[in-house]
């Protein structure tokens, strides 16, 4: 086997170890992940790294529905396609929209969104802070 079909080998293993993670592992694991390139067929729940977070690691995304990338649709400018994964530099889980009951948040689920920190006042809260304020109080520590 050549170096670069050795290479090519390690690339698939990685893609697939990385699929294979929960988000929490995936963040620690984060070299992992390809970075986003426009023209690439992306699968739901694909993830990949794109700009980088508060702190200054990369930032992983997952991908919110299936579709071929584009120049105009940036991951951090689309979400209906990108969810991005991570914490603030406090360690509070950055808000992304739920998908569906498995990823809903809960009552007393602490959030960061658009910079404020919120918590949630109901069990299978999709909604965001702005979508249903009543769903939400500002959280102080």
């Amino acid at each position: 086997m050549s170096m670069i079909e050795q290479a090519q080998a390690i690339r698939e293993a990685m893609d697939y170890a990385g699929a294979s993670l929960d988000e929490d592992t995936a963040l620690i694991c984060v070299a992992l992940y390809r970075p986003w390139e426009v023209g690439v067929a992306y699968k739901q729940n694909d993830r990949f790294t794109y700009g980088v977070n508060s702190v200054g690691d990369p930032q992983l995304y997952k991908v919110a529905q299936a579709h071929t990338s584009q120049a105009d649709w940036l991951p951090d400018k689309t979400s209906a396609l990108y969810t991005p994964i991570g914490l603030d530099e406090s360690g509070y889980p950055i808000w992304s929209k739920p998908t569906g009951a498995h990823d809903a948040y809960n009552k007393g689920d602490i959030v960061n969104y658009n910079g404020k920190l919120y918590q949630s006042t109901i069990d299978g809260n999709t909604w965001s802070p702005d979508e249903y304020p009543a769903g939400w109080v500002e959280y102080t520590e």
